[in-house]
């Protein structure tokens, strides 16, 4: 019987192009769904887009638009990652879906009718940028530290509140029973500190006449869900809840994908809401790393120094940035980007490592009329080493575990120099091993570069190898 599985992404906002940071996100994601299917699980793979608050309205507005024309025309941007990273999500909702406007409304009452939702006055100091509430210690020089070039905002006004001091000591037992409730460790030692620190009820609604651009709370036309409570409910809406409680039941609990700025939110705030709601918490929450250009300065669409991935695909290739993203961006860490180190490590890893290997293996079967029958098999200290890696979603680790495998390949062939020989079957006892262990290496490697892993395949499967094509040109 298949197990089912579920992943997601989180929701970028479309105020901007997709940037290399929600790539690295959704990589990930598309990696760990692939190892999934692999494993033999039925997966659901949920990714979307992110599409009411203020600075989606003013975005729209700045370029004088209406705001559902302007997210159409930006969510369509972030659906072409699919076909430009070759992802392979099955769901991609937008928070203006209808069934996702029913489903938070009806997430809504269930939080009310628990006594959780309130309404009062207040005044907070707000960053359009994170669409959240900054206190002083979260400030610098008067800053938001995530978005220093955006001012702050006051606003004063009545809004409903989400009572989330009320789940302080439930968050903390989900956390005690759940050692790997997020993951790395350090991450969940940070958010039960902050839940030990107390929490505070956050506003769940805006004024429709300041800020139209949102879910109607219901049976209240004055006011319009925050968009961080009505966004999250994505999670559960692609799902089907609360229409489909079949399909719903069968996928959640699931696995979510964030960057360290969503911690809060994902661990925290998401968690009090389901409990509210009645409904089981998530099952894991993955925090990956952020990736700052050189210098340790963050790479994002906010700061305005964004890489473009659809460029990078376009020059190097699909795999080559997929590998990349994954070998040499820390999973958990922050990690630097630039072009010059992307490149050394193409020809390095890329040009000069694997493809070479594939094109001198391919090359000598074929000049020496060598007929091959290798199916793909199991090495088991490798799947061994390999899974490990994985299921602790050390995806630099795991690609690690594989070059060693094929840097061990590339010594036997230098060493042995099977070009030098004259006797056909002394020529294929060297190449043979070889080939079978490029094979299974490919085999491994289909989660992170799917179309390589397949051209590697067919090569070496094949009862008659011919040479291979140059899987990645140097780039002199």
């Amino acid at each position: 019987m298949l197990k089912k599985y579920y992943i997601t992404t989180t929701l970028p906002y479309v105020n901007a192009e997709p940037h290399i940071g929600f790539a690295l996100e959704i990589v990930q994601a598309d990696a760990i769904a692939r190892y999934r299917r692999q494993q033999g699980d039925e997966v659901f793979f949920n990714t979307g887009t992110d599409e009411h608050g203020l600075k989606i309205y003013r975005s729209a507005l700045a370029q004088n638009k209406e705001p559902q024309a302007y997210c159409d025309e930006y969510a369509a941007k972030f659906d072409d990652l699919k076909k430009a990273l070759n992802l392979n999500y099955n769901n991609f909702i937008r928070t203006t879906d209808e069934h996702h406007i029913k489903a938070a409304q009806e997430f809504w009452k269930r939080c009310f009718n628990k006594g959780d939702v309130y309404k009062k006055k207040y005044k907070i100091k707000y960053c359009v940028g994170c669409e959240l509430e900054k206190t002083e210690s979260e400030l610098k020089d008067n800053k938001c530290s995530i978005h220093p070039n955006l001012d702050l905002e006051i606003i004063k006004e009545e809004n409903y509140f989400f009572k989330y001091s009320r789940y302080q000591d439930k968050l903390l037992e989900l956390y005690k029973n759940n050692l790997e409730f997020v993951i790395p460790d350090f991450r969940l030692k940070e958010i039960i500190k902050f839940t030990q620190r107390g929490l505070e009820d956050f506003s769940i609604s805006r004024l429709k006449e300041k800020m139209p651009w949102g879910i109607p709370v219901p049976d209240d036309e004055k006011h319009v869900m925050y968009v961080w409570f009505e966004a999250l409910i994505n999670y559960i809406s692609c799902l089907g809840w609360p229409d489909n409680l079949e399909k719903f039941n069968e996928f959640w609990p699931g696995t979510q994908v964030a960057g360290k700025d969503n911690l809060r939110q994902q661990s925290s705030m998401w968690q009090a809401m389901l409990l509210s709601a009645g409904l089981p918490s998530s099952k894991q929450i993955f925090i990956h790393g952020f990736i700052n250009a050189v210098g340790g300065q963050k790479i994002s669409k906010s700061l305005g120094n964004k890489i473009d991935p659809f460029e990078l695909v376009e020059k190097y290739g699909t795999d080559a940035v997929r590998y990349y993203l994954l070998r040499n961006i820390n999973p958990v860490e922050d990690s630097e980007f630039s072009i010059n180190r992307f490149e050394q490590y193409y020809n390095a890893d890329l040009a000069n490592g694997l493809g070479n290997l594939v094109a001198r293996v391919s090359n000598l079967l074929e000049k020496n009329n060598i007929e091959t029958s290798l199916k793909i098999s199991s090495d088991a200290t490798l799947r061994s080493l390999f899974d490990q890696k994985m299921q602790e979603y050390k995806f630099n680790e795991a690609l690690e575990i594989l070059w060693n495998k094929l840097r061990e390949c590339d010594e036997i062939i230098t060493k042995k120099q099977p070009w030098k020989l004259d006797g056909k079957q002394e020529i294929k006892n060297i190449l043979m091993p070889i080939a079978q262990n490029i094979l299974n290496v490919a085999e491994l490697l289909f989660p992170f570069m799917p179309d390589t892993a397949e051209k590697i395949k067919k090569i070496f499967l094949a009862d008659k190898i011919k040479k291979s094509e140059i899987l990645f040109p140097r780039i002199s």
